[in-house]
């Protein structure tokens, strides 16, 4: 159950002024008991004294105490006037007049003379008690005096109910009790009155505290006092204007944070002192397909990969400080990647990693294709150089003269010196196309007259085989946007390498379609066909389906190579289709003009 501030205050309060007036209450009722019970005795002795008074003006300047009849009539006079019972008293305990019994029941008392009031008041004038009276059956409050001038001629006694008395002490216990209730009244309205005014400023400040906490700082207590209350909310002013700044930087820096790591290549994996993941970039969910939040989960959980466990953990052993390894994965795809990992440090404590994931399966893949290179131009120079160089040499031992053989031998350094100055030209064509340092004008040129002057430079080697070329071409064939010297490269290439490839009595066939913006370009032939999971690679460089055929051929390995990276270069694309023994269809689309 919530309490409010102010009943806090009022209660408290409250609580301080009932311990008061109690403390009060039960120091001063007795108090006051006593004092009305001493100012009754003190009223009751004046009243005896009058009395006294007044029966010894009555009863002459003898101090004789009259006859009974005259002394029962002074107790009734002098009872009437007090308004309390009036007893008189002979010496020898005798009474002889009471106000408020009549003679036959006077005359039945009993002697007075041991009663301690009456005893006291013949021993010093004076005599006081409090007990029980057989005669009226109450309690009683005795006080008596002797009366007479020269001597004593008799006592006067004064009497009164002790339960009047308690009947006043209650009435002046109700009195006090009343009065403090009602005082009690007044300083609960008054204290919460007060307390209202005194805990609006802290409420206001609760209030604007709250609103902080729940990130609105717009809220502001309105306190202008000059005391600590005052001081306390302007404090609280300042302290929200100083927490506003810092998460508008907060909020400034994570913006950048997240920018920067949404927009970099590299993913990134952030764990704590645990090994838990708390944040991973777009870029890595994107590399590993991950489509859920990774956070609260261990490494392995989502990447599974024990090596980029075993990073982490080796790190956060403290066992290393940095740590570089390269991983494969081949879920969803096949891919290296170089992952670099580093402790995160904070006041000379470990709080946890950051792995960085580089995607290096590109770079391999260039790796890979470069020495790939290197070992093919070695090994595709070492073949021709090494047939030169050893006619060459069986020439210069004696071969010469043997005008037969010594024919054949420069026929042969000759087919090789062709062959071995085609490949060159091949690799500076390939590196200039690559490099984009080859030079291509790109105008109008008509297709048709190309694609049949292309055919006109392959038929005789066609005709050599008995192969049928066909160039299947409409009437009205459409301008293409080329460089005409590289577009009937592409053609001459293709076409050699489909008569190449096609046995005697085959068939090689040019046809043509528009597609869009785009002439396509088909060169099929019935020859070997290629194996479906050689087609892949068929572009690359030195690439060959049957080495040691191709040799025989005359091949480079690099005229389809040179195809795809000019055909690329004018904007299309080139492909194949081929089933082994059934022939093969290359096709390539060029810009229409």
């Amino acid at each position: 159950m919530k309490i409010s501030l102010h009943w806090k205050i009022t209660f408290i309060f409250c609580s301080i002024f009932i311990l008061a007036l109690l403390s009060g209450y039960l120091y001063l009722s007795p108090r006051l008991a006593y004092y009305f019970e001493s100012g009754l005795q003190d009223s009751l002795r004046r009243e005896l004294m009058l009395g006294r008074d007044l029966l010894e003006a009555s009863l002459g300047p003898a101090g004789s105490g009259g006859n009974i009849g005259d002394a029962d009539m002074l107790a009734r006079k002098i009872g009437k006037e007090l308004g309390l019972r009036a007893t008189i008293i002979a010496l020898d305990g005798t009474v002889i007049g009471d106000n408020v019994l009549n003679k036959d029941e006077i005359a039945k008392l009993e002697n007075h003379a041991d009663r301690p009031e009456i005893q006291n008041a013949l021993k010093n004038g004076f005599g006081i008690s409090k007990r029980y009276s057989y005669t009226i059956r109450k309690y009683m409050l005795y006080m008596a005096a002797s009366f007479g001038k020269a001597r004593p001629a008799g006592i006067l006694r004064l009497s009164i109910p002790l339960e009047a008395i308690a009947s006043l002490e209650a009435q002046l216990q109700k009195t006090v009790i009343f009065t403090v209730f009602f005082v009690f009244l007044l300083c609960l309205g008054i204290t919460f009155v007060i307390s209202i005014f005194v805990s609006r400023p802290l409420i206001e400040m609760s209030k604007a505290a709250r609103a902080v906490a729940g990130g609105d700082f717009s809220k502001k207590p309105a306190v202008y006092s000059n005391d600590e209350v005052g001081q306390l909310a302007r404090a609280i002013t300042d302290m929200s204007d100083e927490i506003k700044d810092k998460m508008e930087k907060i909020k400034s820096e994570s913006t950048k944070l997240d920018i920067v790591l949404s927009s970099m290549f590299e993913g990134v994996i952030v764990t704590d002192q645990a090994g838990i993941i708390i944040l991973m970039n777009p870029a890595l969910k994107k590399l590993f397909f991950i489509d859920y939040d990774p956070k609260g989960k261990r490494p392995l959980e989502v990447i599974r990969n024990t090596s980029v466990q075993d990073i982490v953990d080796r790190i956060l052993q403290g066992k290393q400080r940095l740590a570089t390894e390269e991983i494969s994965v081949t879920q969803p795809e096949e891919k290296i990647l170089q992952v670099n990992g580093a402790a995160i440090i904070r006041n000379n404590s470990l709080e946890g990693t950051v792995l960085v994931f580089h995607d290096i399966s590109e770079l391999r893949r260039l790796e890979k294709i470069r020495q790939d290179f290197v070992a093919n131009v070695s090994h595709e120079l070492r073949t021709p150089v090494s047939s030169i160089k050893g006619y060459a040499e069986t020439l210069l031992e004696g071969a010469i003269e043997d005008k037969e053989n010594a024919r054949d031998f420069v026929s042969i350094i000759h087919q090789d010196s062709d062959r071995l100055a085609k490949l060159i030209d091949d690799l500076l064509d390939l590196s200039k196309i690559e490099s984009g340092k080859m030079k291509m004008a790109f105008l109008p040129v008509d297709a048709a007259a190309l694609i049949k002057r292309s055919v006109a430079v392959i038929e005789n080697q066609a005709k050599e085989k008995n192969i049928s070329l066909k160039a299947d071409l409409p009437a009205q064939l459409p301008k293409i946007q080329a460089d005409e010297t590289r577009f009937s490269q592409v053609m001459i290439n293709l076409l050699d390498n489909a008569v190449k490839y096609t046995p005697e009595g085959g068939t090689v066939t040019i046809s043509t379609s528009i597609k869009e913006k785009f002439l396509q370009v088909e060169v099929s032939d019935t020859g070997i066909g290629i194996p479906e999971s050689d087609i892949p690679r068929i572009f690359e460089r030195f690439y060959r389906v049957d080495k040691a055929h191709s040799r025989e051929l005359g091949g480079t390995g690099l005229g389809l190579s040179i195809v795809k990276h000019i055909v690329q270069s004018h904007g299309g694309q080139v492909w194949l289709k081929s089933e082994p023994g059934q022939g093969s269809t290359f096709s390539f689309t060029i810009p229409l003009a």
